[in-house]
């Protein structure tokens, strides 16, 4: 067992190389454990998060750490709670407390509606919130990262009348990891060898719960195509799980990129909220959510059309302003901010009549401000005046096209914009 929770152990390491652990948030709410909050057969521990200002009934998001981790580790190596911070919900942080730190995904007890085990106590902490704090059972949402994916989608399938929808990073279908002999590991699904058809995955969902007649939860799979600790076959099956459980057709009815190496495949509907989302990362291991993914996560659930005033919190999102004077391009810059660290997209237009054909934009970033890593784009050095340059597939511009590409870095206190763009030499106008 030793070796097999090893697998899970780089998602520590990966979260806070990664920047994500700079994005706890700086405002007078704090991180709570909670004791009592109900019945809790397998001993979880469980913390809160309530962001200043939240409303009368507010959005619950419950999110599972990986195996290793903790509620805690996830609250301060992830952006949900700056994104609380930002859209007033609030975050319930459950952690296992067995050995190795993994939640219950395989016993016949988690693996049925109030059966016992871990779900049961994740279960007791969300209608606390809801009872305690007035949360709205109608906007009740999990996420989770690696075995807290794999609960999941346990929670979605034994509690389709608690949770709305759910988002899993590097997950596996319910039920897939059920054993019989007390082992909490199944070698064959992890290795992305158990493969069913549809009706069958969707028939274990349905028999967790039997008799249930109501709605199914949304569900968001989000999987790596290089994973080496829970296999890329499981993206798959996951998908065939839900789309089934949704009574949907495998063919999707929208594929997209919405970034280089991002598949996005949507079922049921083509709009941001349908029933199941996929997203496929080209080349990603086990190192998932990265910078930006939580947002993407939020955004599926619903919760960034909330009220997203901040007095004195952060993060922030610099608006895009529609730049005041033309010239042969234009950059726009939108910031999103946290205390330490913050994420930039940048969108460079040719206004030109003239293709531009490799391009290089050059800007200083304000001091106290360095680069820790960049999509679309290499940026060199990582402070100071630095020069994004193209990527080999987005290199040309046409007249009027435009190409964009972003990067993570982290500040000091100062979360000012360069003062200005250049494009291979030229001074462009900026937002």
């Amino acid at each position: 067992m030793r070796v097999r929770i090893a697998g899970f152990m780089i998602m520590a390491a990966v979260l806070a190389a990664a920047g994500l652990a700079l994005a706890t948030p700086a405002s007078s709410a704090q991180l709570t454990e909670i004791t009592g909050f109900g019945t809790n057969p397998s001993n979880l521990r469980m913390h809160l998060y309530v962001p200043d200002g939240v409303g009368a009934r507010p959005p619950v998001l419950v999110a599972v750490h990986y195996c290793t981790g903790s509620g805690p580790a996830l609250y301060s190596g992830t952006e949900f709670a700056s994104l609380a911070d930002r859209y007033k919900f609030i975050v319930v942080y459950p952690s296992a407390t067995r050995s190795g730190a993994c939640f219950d995904v395989s016993s016949p007890q988690a693996l049925r509606h109030d059966g016992g085990s871990d779900p049961v106590g994740i279960v007791s902490m969300t209608r606390y919130v809801q009872q305690r704090y007035g949360g709205d059972p109608d906007r009740t949402y999990v996420t989770g990262v690696s075995s807290g994916a794999m609960m999941t989608n346990v929670l979605l399938g034994d509690y389709p009348d608690v949770f709305k929808a759910g988002s899993a990073y590097m997950g596996v279908p319910f039920a897939c990891f059920a054993t019989t002999d007390g082992s909490s590991w199944n070698s064959a699904c992890a290795n992305g060898q158990i493969v069913r058809t549809p009706q069958q995955w969707g028939d274990l969902v349905r028999a967790a719960y039997p008799g249930y007649g109501g709605a199914r939860p949304r569900m968001q799979i989000w999987h790596g195509t290089e994973d080496a600790t829970l296999r890329y076959p499981n993206f798959q099956e996951q998908i065939k799980q839900w789309t089934n459980v949704h009574g949907l057709s495998q063919t999707p009815s929208l594929t997209d990129t919405p970034q280089a190496g991002y598949t996005r495949t949507r079922y049921g509907s083509t709009g941001g909220m349908a029933q199941v989302e996929a997203i496929s990362i080209q080349g990603a291991g086990h190192d998932l959510p990265r910078a930006g993914m939580a947002a993407e996560t939020i955004r599926f659930f619903g919760l960034n059309t909330g009220p997203t005033t901040t007095p004195t919190v952060t993060p922030t999102v610099t608006p895009t302003v529609t730049p005041t004077a033309t010239g042969p391009c234009q950059v726009t810059y939108a910031m999103n901010t946290w205390n330490t660290g913050f994420t930039t997209a940048v969108s460079i237009t040719n206004s030109s009549s003239a293709a531009v054909s490799g391009w290089r934009l050059t800007f200083t970033l304000p001091q106290g401000q360095t680069v820790t890593s960049a999509w679309n784009a290499s940026i060199s050095p990582s402070s100071g005046q630095v020069t994004a340059t193209n990527a080999s597939y987005n290199g040309s511009i046409a007249p009027g096209a435009s190409v964009s590409f972003g990067f993570q870095a982290t500040h000091s206190g100062n979360t000012s914009k360069p003062p200005s763009f250049a494009l291979n030499g030229t001074t462009c106008s900026a937002a």
